[in-house]
Order: C-alpha cells, then sequence, then structure tokens
C-alpha cells in the first residue's frame, strides 16, 4: 500500500517541474522473503511519480537482517556519504519503519534518520500511513512502530528457540557443521535418508529435516584411534594431533591438528550418539554468551554412536584427573601465565595451552571460568555475571523447595513432590510450581524480573520469589494462580497495576494458608 498523503492535505500534490532527486534505500531480510527488493522498488517507484520525486540512486541490502548496523553495508555507505555531504539527492525513500532497521533499541533507527536530517536529507517511509513531517503526531507513530519492529523480532526469537528447541529434543541437528568422523544426513518428513549434505549445503524443503550419521570408515577409525591413543597410550592431544600431521591427515576443514581441535574430539558427546545445543546463544544478535550446563537442550542416544560409551568414559575421567593433581594456585598460575602471554584469556586459549588443563577443567574446579578469570586479574569485554548469579540462584532454589515444604506441613497440609518436574502436590488438591526470580537492574536504574511459566506442566499455582537488587536473598512473592497465557515468560517492574500485584505478598503465608486444615469439630 503507498501512502498517498502529503503535507497540507489528504490528496496527492502535482508533481513540481522539476523533480526532486531522491535516493532510495531497501532491504531484505532472509527470514522476510516476502518483502523482496524488488518489490519494495516498485512501491517506491510509485510513491515517487505521485510525488514527484526522481530517483537518481539506489541502496540495497539483499539478505541482511535489520536487527543492527553490522553488515548492512548498503546503509552504512548512504549514511557515510550522508555524514560527508557526497549526496545528489535531498530525499531519502523507505518501504516502511521495518525495512529501515527493527533495531533493539528503537532510539538507534531515530539517531541515523536525526543524522539524515541534520544533514538536510529528508526520509519517506512509502507505505507507511503518517507523513513523516517533524509534527508531534510523527514522532509519535515513529516510535511506536520502531518499538513494534523490534518487538516482531523479540517474538520471532522467542518462537525460533522453542522450535528449534523442540527439534532437538527430537533428534533432529539444528546448524553447525557434523564434524570430524560424521555428517549430516538429510531425511524427509516420513524420517527416509535422502542424501548427505557437504559442507555449506543446507536443506531446500521446509519439512525436511537433519540428523548425523557416522562418515567415511577411514575418519571413523581415526576417531577411535584418538580415543584409544589418549586412554590406552596415555599420549596427549599434542602428541596424537603430531601424529595425525606426521601421516598427512587433516582435520575435517582441511586444516592440520592442533591441541585444542583434537581435545574438542574428545570431549564432543556427538561422537556418543548425544545431541546437545545451545551452549553458546546470540540471540538478537546482541551478545554471545557461553550457557551453562543446566541451559543446554540435549537429547541422548539418537544418534548411532562411532565411540563406545564406555571409552568416553574415561576419556572425560582422564581429563578432569590432570587438573586434579594441580593445586588451585598452580593452576592460576598457569593462567595467569597464559594471561601475561597473550594479554587476554579465552576457552580456546586456554584449550591450546601446552601442558595445561582444559577450559573445562577450570569450569569445574573453580565453579566458572569467569571465577578464574577474576582470580588472575582479567576482565572480559562481555559481562558474564548474570553466569555467576544463575549459579547462586541454581543453588538456592532446592532449599527454597524445602522450606516452603516444611512450612506446608507444619501448617497441616500434605505435599508430595514430583522427582523430575519438582512440582508440588498439595492435599491432593492443586499443583504448585516454585521459580527463583533473578533481579536485572537496567541502565535507568529500575528493576525488573522476568518469569519464565511452566506452560507446559500447566500446575494450578506459581510461587515466583522475585530476588532483591543484589540477588542474595527474596525481595518478595507472587502467588499466581494459573491463566490461559500464550506466553511462558512474565515480565514484571517494581510496580505492575492492581491487576499482578494483588497477587504479591511479603511472605509464603497465604501459600501455607491456602495448604492448612482446620479440624471438623473447629468448623462445627
Amino acid at each position: 500500500m503507498i501512502n498517498k498523503r502529503r503535507q497540507g492535505g489528504d490528496q496527492p500534490c502535482a508533481a513540481p517541474a522539476s523533480p526532486v532527486r531522491a535516493a532510495q534505500y531497501v532491504r531484505m531480510s532472509t527470514d522476510h522473503q516476502q518483502y523482496s527488493t524488488e518489490n519494495q522498488a516498485d512501491a517506491i517507484r510509485q510513491y515517487a511519480d505521485l510525488h514527484g520525486f526522481e530517483i537518481v540512486r539506489t541502496y540495497a541490502d539483499e539478505g541482511k537482517s535489520g536487527l543492527n548496523l553490522d553488515g548492512r553495508k548498503a546503509l552504512q555507505q548512504l549514511l557515510d556519504d550522508v555524514e560527508n555531504k557526497r549526496t545528489d539527492f535531498s530525499v531519502v525513500l523507505v518501504y516502511d519503519i521495518s525495512r529501515w532497521g527493527r533495531f533493539q533499541n528503537p532510539d538507534e533507527g531515530a539517531y541515523y534518520e536525526l543524522c539524515c536530517h541534520l544533514a538536510g536529507i529528508k526520509v519517506h517511509y512509502c507505505a507507511e500511513q503518517f507523513d513523516n513531517d517533524g509534527s508531534p503526531i510523527s514522532h509519535i507513530v515513529k516510535s511506536l512502530k520502531r518499538m513494534m519492529a523490534g518487538e516482531y523480532c523479540r517474538e520471532l526469537s522467542v518462537k525460533v528457540f522453542a522450535g528449534q528447541r523442540r527439534l532437538i529434543s527430537m533428534g533432529y541437528r539444528q546448524g553447525g557443521p557434523a564434524g570430524f568422523g560424521l555428517r549430516r544426513q538429510l531425511i524427509d518428513h516420513t524420517g527416509a535418508a535422502k542424501n548427505e549434505l557437504g559442507r555449506g549445503e543446507q536443506k531446500s524443503i521446509h519439512t525436511d529435516r537433519v540428523v548425523l550419521v557416522p562418515g567415511p570408515p577411514d575418519e571413523i577409525e581415526i576417531v577411535r584411534l584418538i580415543y584409544s591413543t589418549f586412554v590406552s597410550d596415555s599420549r596427549s592431544e599434542r602428541e596424537i594431533a603430531a601424529r595425525l600431521n606426521a601421516r598427512g591427515i587433516s582435520t575435517d576443514l582441511g586444516r592440520p591438528w592442533t591441541r585444542g581441535t583434537v581435545h574438542q574430539v574428545l570431549i564432543n558427546e556427538k561422537y556418543v550418539g548425544n545431541n546437545v545445543w545451545n551452549r553458546r546463544s546470540f540471540k538478537l544478535k546482541q551478545t554471545r554468551v557461553r550457557n551453562a550446563p543446566e541451559d543446554w537442550v540435549r537429547a541422548d542416544g539418537v544418534f548411532a554412536p562411532i565411540v563406545e560409551r564406555g571409552l568416553f568414559d574415561r576419556a572425560q575421567a582422564i581429563i578432569r584427573a590432570r587438573s586434579q593433581r594441580l593445586t588451585d594456585e598452580e593452576m592460576l598460575a598457569i593462567l595467569q601465565e597464559l594471561l601475561g602471554r597473550h594479554g587476554f584469556l579465552s576457552g580456546i586459549v586456554i584449550d591450546e595451552a601446552e601442558n595445561g588443563p582444559s577450559s573445562s577443567a577450570y569450569q569445574n574446579r573453580f565453579g566458572s571460568l569467569l571465577r578464574a578469570y577474576q582470580l588472575v586479574g582479567f576482565t572480559p569485554d562481555r559481562d558474564f555475571r548474570y553466569i555467576e548469579v544463575n549459579r547462586i540462584l541454581r543453588q538456592l532454589h532446592p532449599q527454597i523447595i524445602t522450606e516452603t515444604i516444611a512450612g506446608i506441613e507444619q501448617a497441616g497440609g500434605r505435599v508430595g513432590q514430583d522427582p523430575i518436574t519438582e512440582i508440588l502436590t498439595i492435599n491432593d488438591e492443586f499443583s504448585a510450581s516454585i521459580v527463583v526470580v533473578r533481579c536485572r537492574e537496567t541502565l535507568a536504574g529500575t528493576l525488573r524480573w522476568h518469569i519464565r511459566l511452566d506452560a507446559g506442566l500447566r500446575p494450578d499455582v506459581t510461587v515466583a520469589v522475585r530476588m532483591d537488587r543484589s540477588n542474595r536473598q527474596a525481595h518478595d512473592y507472587y502467588i499466581l494462580p494459573h491463566l490461559d497465557r500464550s506466553t511462558s515468560k512474565l515480565r514484571l517492574g517494581e510496580y505492575n497495576g492492581i491487576a499482578l500485584d494483588a497477587f504479591r505478598f511479603d511472605s509464603l503465608d497465604p501459600l501455607f494458608y491456602m495448604a492448612s486444615r482446620v479440624p471438623i469439630l473447629e468448623v462445627a
């Protein structure tokens, strides 16, 4: 739909004698094929003809996400031309707000438009039903549209993650190369095998899925040789890499073997048939994070193994034992030496170090890599403090459940606990889920809590324990009845209105009262 309105009225104005020179910016995201650059250009051309613009230049980003400016060379070039006065146009035409960008911070899109405005370049959104004329109403509508564009990506990210999580649990591979000794096998919707996918190839039919299968026999033999040499011959990863390189054997990427690449083969569970995903995440292209093991998504025994499970377990025991022979001080001294040599630390730097503990060994010994980094005075560029907070909350959760059970029983109620889901069944009448909610502080200093609801388990009551600013003790409690929600997450601020705050309490006494029993004689 083309916006036919202009300043001063509802009807299009006649084209001026001398057309206004304009540039068009078009963008197509890989997950929004309906917005092809050709369709956008056609709509922009109609708008230009209707309003007296002559398109003299085109900036096109094809197959680029609008989440940020990275990789969008055309928009970068446009902004650079505007900033450095290399423009031969006075107007930029864009299909709509979302094509300009789906920035998670709506002010980012406003900033780039402001850069154009300050250079005397006006931005027109051709398919939007408002005039970008600088009026208060246009600023309000643009702000809402920018937030809606960003929110669309957030909602899509949640849905995509849920879908990927389900596929992983069903035994399907989600992205990434197969690795040495394995191949990606394409299967159809009935589970029938199709062709193998080569490196860089992707499925073309939406209903097809990908699984891992054993690779060529010579590669399988090499993988087994790596394990047996490591376990039975007590050879180090560095020695194994040297032997493989001496035989002219390359990795799956066609590169020489290193200590780190051998180590990755030795610790990867896919060689025993396990499907593990979400070790690291990069949601909404914001920050890459290393997720805690309990946040990994896994399905065990879904692929054909090429390494015997007992051999794999013995390899893991050897890797763990190497760090146990070193004292904490000795491990930190090695880490300090690595920091001095490289100037920074990472899992790869640690794993490639000669005769040193692996990154997983540091995680097991000190609880997390972040904690080990802190002990040697290294602060990574990214903020990983949330990992430590999550670790504390995970340790606190069983304690809170135990105290809740004790409180219910003290009130005269009966309570049972599912050993797998940890859902409480109280008096055989209603079920309750207890979640500990981390406190997050925004840049403005306000507090936020994101509550994950057990939508799949559908408990009758969700007890959300909101932690305080330090995430060391409970701030308050929300005792929420089951609601038919389409989302599995509830976002709370410090004040949330009567509809939600009616369920807020300073203690769990209301829950204990719900579970209490009164003698029949007293009722009579």
